[in-house]
């Protein structure tokens, strides 16, 4: 597939996708939501994928607090649409559609697409499938309207492998969900310690580093 989404010419003026990206506890949902006050004032809809239990399964009291405590620190006048799987849809089919739209987060919604029905006689590609359609209706909502899509993600990559398959299964998912979000968006910003970090604007194409590359090999000063 390719790993950009073409806007939609027939829809007017496009909007943009912004990924904050990090690890936990790295500042990102508070970068995320000061970026999308800083953009659109009260006039912001704020997407919660995050949901305290699955199916039939009883509410987890950890996350239960941790959704309790993202609704206490956003705005009040924000709109808010909790939506754990079909984000990009049902964003478009809102009443009104804020000039300012925050995901929070795709972590949790690849996690939902993971963990939604049994997926055990399921393949690798079944389910890589279903997170880029979602991934793919999100960066939708921008070509087809103009408003701002602010994503939040986390970086699951960096650290040990996962000792259980399907923990490596959402890592390789969310991977390259970041991935495609990261090529088809105007900026990326990677958070280290609360701190946002252009990665778009530093970021090297093949092509540049072959040539710096070519260009210390015939002995050119940096």
């Amino acid at each position: 597939m390719s790993q950009a989404v073409e806007q939609d010419q027939s829809s007017g003026p496009a909007g943009s996708v912004t990924l904050v990206l990090g690890g936990v506890r790295s500042g990102k949902s508070r970068f995320a939501q000061d970026l999308a006050a800083q953009i659109g004032g009260d006039d912001v809809l704020f997407v919660a994928t995050a949901q305290a239990s699955f199916q039939d399964q009883p509410a987890d009291e950890e996350m239960t607090r941790r959704i309790d405590h993202h609704r206490r620190s956003r705005p009040s006048a924000w709109s808010t649409l909790e939506q754990p799987r079909d984000v990009g849809q049902a964003i478009l089919q809102t009443s009104h559609l804020a000039s300012v739209v925050l995901v929070d987060c795709l972590t949790l919604l690849v996690s939902n697409v993971i963990c939604d029905g049994d997926h055990s006689k399921s393949g690798l590609h079944d389910l890589e499938a279903r997170v880029i359609a979602e991934v793919d209706a999100l960066i939708q909502v921008a070509a087809k309207r103009p408003t701002h899509l602010i994503i939040v993600s986390g970086e699951v990559g960096c650290g040990i492998v996962p000792e259980h398959p399907l923990g490596r299964t959402f890592r390789d998912l969310l991977g390259l969900a970041n991935q495609r979000l990261a090529a088809s968006g105007a900026t990326t910003y990677w958070m280290v310690a609360g701190l946002a970090i252009n990665a778009t604007a530093i970021a090297a194409s093949p092509e540049h580093a072959a040539q710096q590359i070519k260009h210390l090999a015939n002995g050119a000063p940096q």
